[in-house]
């Protein structure tokens, strides 16, 4: 089939490229010529772990195009999808739609032939309709039909994601539309993977719902380990124990620093924003975004009080700045949080991001940026594990100790563990887990 996949960020680049090795023709419009260039020449505009690959062999392929043109793929193409950003409006929380609506009229513009109009941004409920009016109004004689298909993409695990995912969803108002989905997803059937069609406004739902619940999750057990530390429990046994109930599951339930990233902050409040103006609101969501934001700022207090309750004019070391690991997104990260509130207390940061430097100097100033986990820990007064990089997980911890001035380390993601680094002399800090003092 003959797929235009209009926006070319991390959404958009990723299921161009997952379409095209599924056989499909697909053409990637982009509005920043910058950004086409570099990708007709092979160079990738964020960094997932197997995308370059994938982009180069379906290019090669002939499968795979880039193109500032609309007009060129869009008369032609079986399905438009709209993949653009939709930032939460500054001031309200709301979902910035602009550019999901000008794409709209835009196709509405060029397109010939039935067409069917998906929209793969994370956008609101009702977004699909506004969409079909826009290009009615533009178009009133067109054949079209307006489709929503949610992504759940993780940062990092992308392309398995889009490969081998839980469920397609699919949210269509004429079987027509449901029809080409399914053919568009078909090689999917294989792993019998559930296509689930709804109509639009539940489709649109799913995606806010789901990424709620899921920052739910983190958010109670992140305050199930403060508890843990009041009373001497262990989190990560909690969480075990909890986890195995088949009717809770295990995913997401690690404590550590709060949730970031470019889905869950935005979607959460935007849900909000959406349940209020409905007059249906959403309490639990609304407390989980502001324990969320709380415990972001909060962190910084952990490191101080492991310093001895002052870091000024200490070197911190922070291993870690992006919201996960296997990306270079910073959006929402901890981090911009946690690095602020120690320098406003003090503390010069010395930081390592494997991935995420480039995009961290845009964020972060007066930083100091090391080439690697020991450079950054050399003289300092602590170490801060804010990101659990794989390079993270198994540190020399001789080294680190050699390199500290003071053998200290607060460990935001739990990789060590306490009685071990106990053993080796640290003071060791984690998260919902009893505090172990060097011997």
């Amino acid at each position: 089939m003959r797929v235009t996949m209009i926006g070319t960020g991390y959404v958009g680049l990723v299921s161009g490229a997952c379409f095209a090795d599924f056989g499909h023709d697909v053409v990637c419009v982009d509005k920043d010529e910058t950004k086409i260039r570099k990708l007709e020449q092979g160079e990738i505009p964020i960094y997932e772990p197997g995308l370059e690959a994938l982009v180069a062999e379906n290019v090669k392929a002939g499968r795979l195009s880039f193109s500032l043109d609309l007009a060129a793929s869009t008369p032609t193409a079986d399905a438009v999808f709209i993949a653009v950003g939709t930032p939460s409006r500054r001031g309200d929380g709301f979902a910035d739609l602009s550019y999901v609506y000008k794409a709209a009229e835009e196709i509405a513009e060029v397109m010939d032939g039935h067409t069917v109009v998906v929209t793969k941004s994370t956008v609101p409920v009702g977004t699909g309709t506004e969409v079909e009016n826009i290009i009615r109004k533009v178009r009133p004689d067109a054949d079209f039909s307006v489709v929503s298909n949610p992504e759940f993409l993780r940062e990092g695990a992308a392309i398995a994601d889009f490969k081998r995912p839980d469920r397609v969803i699919v949210g269509a108002e004429d079987e027509r539309a449901a029809k080409i989905m399914r053919e568009l997803y078909r090689p999917l059937y294989l792993n019998e993977t559930p296509i689930v069609v709804t109509n639009r406004a539940t489709s649109e739902l799913i995606k806010y719902a789901a990424n709620a619940f899921l920052a739910t999750k983190i958010t109670f057990i992140n305050e199930m380990a403060d508890l843990c530390e009041k009373v001497g429990a262990n989190v990560q046994e909690v969480a075990k124990g909890i986890g195995l109930d088949g009717r809770i599951g295990g995913k997401f339930l690690h404590a550590g620093p709060g949730y970031g990233g470019s889905c869950f902050p935005k979607d959460t409040l935007a849900l909000v924003r959406t349940a209020q103006s409905n007059d249906a609101p959403t309490k639990i969501v609304e407390a989980v975004v502001g324990i969320n934001d709380e415990r972001k700022r909060k962190m910084a207090e952990r490191v101080v009080a492991a310093c001895g309750g002052s870091i000024k004019d200490k070197t911190i070391a922070v291993l870690g700045l992006t919201f996960k690991p296997n990306t270079d997104d910073m959006r929402d990260s901890p981090s911009l949080d946690i690095v602020p509130a120690l320098q406003a207390a003090g503390g010069k940061i010395r930081a390592f991001d494997p991935a995420g430097k480039e995009e961290a100097q845009k964020l972060l100033t007066d930083i100091e940026y090391a080439d690697g986990p020991y450079q950054a820990i050399e003289n300092a007064d602590a170490v801060v594990i804010v990101t659990e990089w794989d390079e993270f997980r198994a540190l020399d911890l001789e080294r680190v100790k050699d390199l500290l001035k003071e053998p200290v380390m607060i460990d935001m993601r739990n990789i060590y563990r306490p009685e071990e680094m106990a053993e080796k002399g640290f003071d060791y800090y984690s998260i919902g887990r009893p505090y172990t003092p060097s011997n």
